[in-house]
């Protein structure tokens, strides 16, 4: 498979991308959704409202990303795929070349890698 084939298969088109958030939350291990929206909130301070996160995750399982395991109680929880695992891999990779790209225009001084959470911006882009 090309470079560019990859990509286009697996392409989000921004990082805030419901179906982005919701494969890195389901990185760390199997979640319903009620705890991927907590979990998305708390990491990327991003709150989905149950039409984009049940709509995401619907077409995420259609694409094979995500699956359901048994339910528990009333609450299914979803795990990642290896599809899943790839596709995040490949928009991390994607935003990785972006954030580099623009640190170097700015000429901004490389930064250690992040260990915790996305930190909180008040700025506003245009």
């Amino acid at each position: 498979m090309s470079d560019t084939s990859r990509h286009d298969k697996h392409r989000s088109a921004r990082p805030n991308e419901p179906g982005i958030l919701i494969l890195t939350s389901l990185a760390s291990g199997p979640k319903h959704g009620h705890a991927l929206a907590k979990d998305i909130e708390g990491f990327a301070g991003v709150q989905l409202g149950p039409g984009s996160l049940y709509g995401a995750i619907t077409r995420m399982e259609q694409r094979g990303l995500i699956e359901p395991l048994a339910a528990e109680a009333r609450r299914r929880p979803y795990r990642l795929t290896p599809a899943g695992r790839q596709a995040l891999g490949v928009a991390v990779d994607d935003m990785r070349r972006i954030v580099d790209t623009g640190a170097e225009r700015l000429s901004l001084p490389p930064r250690p890698p992040s260990s915790g959470p996305i930190a909180r911006r008040t700025e506003r882009f245009a």
